[in-house]
């Protein structure tokens, strides 16, 4: 297996990052045969949701465990806690054909745990190795991803619908990725969901300085099976959606 390659996803709450996510990871795990681990990294966490998948334990719940035991004297650095971290990580993937699931969790309580998270931060990284691509379902901003996940992505993607309310956010997380380096990325990129046609898909993109990835047409696949609170792992091949997520997916390899 060659080097991992990392993808985030970010942009303003209900733009479609969840059922872009799972698209990708459904091309790049089923279609693709790849070893994906697909990171929930937005508190909602909508993303085993839309897997059909029922998380059992989130690292903040491992988290809040050992900042628990660290005021009982235990410390965060010592042998035994990290190969009790290493354990309690690899136990709270989810696993199903062709990828794992890990969920991040609720944001974290008041207070400074900066060890704490650098060591679960450095284990994730670790467990990442093993895979060819992870994708993160992330917040609408991009803070999270560096200070709770990864030090670096490949590709960020910012996800917009076509509101102004959505396109404000996109162009905000971009202005704020290169100003601050919130997060190290490789690329960075704007793919617009449920678009109605090109033109509209263009009209937007001239309001944002991000180059445009992809665009993604209204689909009716993806509104029934949300609808049926089924996966969207079961999309039609030749739905719209995913046929564009298709191509976007060459796009990053």
């Amino acid at each position: 297996m060659g080097e991992t390659r990392i993808i985030a996803l970010c942009g303003k709450g209900g733009v479609g990052k969840t059922s872009v996510s799972s698209l990708l990871l459904r091309h790049l795990a089923l279609a693709k045969g790849k070893k994906v681990l697909a990171i929930d990294a937005d508190p909602c966490a909508g993303l085993a949701g839309s897997l059909g998948i029922r998380v059992k334990k989130s690292v903040d719940d491992i988290r809040r465990d050992l900042v628990a035991a660290i005021g009982k004297g235990r410390s965060a650095g010592a042998p035994e806690t990290l190969r009790m971290l290493d354990y309690e990580i690899f136990d709270a993937l989810s696993e199903a054909e062709g990828f794992a699931l890990l969920s991040i969790g609720r944001p974290e309580d008041e207070g400074c745990f900066c060890r704490v998270n650098s060591l679960l931060k450095d284990i994730i990284q670790d467990l990442a190795a093993g895979f060819d691509y992870v994708l993160i379902d992330g917040e609408a901003g991009i803070e999270q991803i560096n200070r709770r996940v990864m030090k670096r992505v490949d590709h960020l993607i910012i996800i917009s619908d076509t509101s102004a309310k959505g396109v404000n956010v996109a162009g905000t997380i971009a202005r704020v990725a290169r100003e601050n380096r919130a997060v190290d990325y490789r690329t960075m990129g704007l793919v617009l969901n449920r678009v109605r046609n090109e033109d509209e898909a263009r009209a937007i993109a001239a309001q944002v300085s991000l180059e445009m990835y992809a665009w993604i047409p209204e689909d009716e696949s993806i509104r029934e099976l949300d609808f049926q609170g089924r996966p969207l792992l079961g999309m039609p091949e030749d739905s719209p959606a995913n046929l564009v997520v298709q191509k976007l997916c060459k796009r990053l390899a």
